[in-house]
């Protein structure tokens, strides 16, 4: 019951305050112009996968890498476990983010293996508090354009994605309380969690 209430809690706060509360919370030097040359090179990389014709597993692949290249993937991690984080052990914590990486490659690497066909567009960038939001325009065969934006910052020294939103979809969000969950259908237990999401 208290995940519940503390998870519970937070969905409250975040209504409350807006996205700008889920972002690393550092102060940084980051330009607009360093987010969206970023995000346009991991663009340029979703697009060549999207576009190359290779088997989906093989695509899940190139996924994983481009999060791993790009993405703040210790930072995804943590706010996905969230408040559970506190009571994990140190060789839990490490051996879930490696268990999540993969997860959230595969689960994404699905959505954006859907835009074969298409085309996604840097379009610019914009301040939002403590990060910069990179909007980008998706363009495929028999549907209308929708945004896809990236959340940058430069938490781990250097500048990386730590937030996706699709179609008005929050990754951050919605992994958190898909997360949160999994671990109440396991009665907490951390291990049992990183043991599915390996098969997921």
């Amino acid at each position: 019951m208290t995940h519940l209430l503390s998870r519970r809690s937070f969905f409250a706060s975040a209504i409350v305050f807006g996205t700008a509360a889920l972002a690393p919370l550092k102060a940084f030097a980051l330009s607009n112009s360093q987010a969206e040359t970023l995000v346009d090179r991991a663009v340029n990389d979703i697009n060549a996968v999207i576009s190359s014709g290779r088997s989906e597993a093989s695509m899940i692949r190139s996924f994983e890498g481009i999060f791993r290249d790009y993405g703040d993937t210790a930072y995804i991690a943590a706010f996905a476990l969230g408040n559970d984080r506190r009571s994990a052990s140190s060789t839990q914590i490490r051996t879930f983010t490696e268990a999540f990486n993969g997860y959230i490659a595969r689960k994404y690497g699905r959505r954006f293996r859907e835009f074969a066909g298409g085309q996604i567009v840097v379009q610019g960038a914009s301040n939002v508090s403590n990060y910069i939001e990179v909007q980008t325009l998706t363009t495929l065969r028999n549907k209308a354009p929708f945004r896809v934006d990236f959340h940058v910052s430069d938490r781990p020294g250097h500048p990386v994605f730590f937030n996706i939103i699709i179609e008005g979809v929050n990754m951050l969000l919605s992994e958190r309380t898909e997360i949160g969950a999994m671990l109440d259908r396991r009665g907490g237990d951390i291990d049992a969690l990183i043991s599915d999401l390996r098969n997921v």
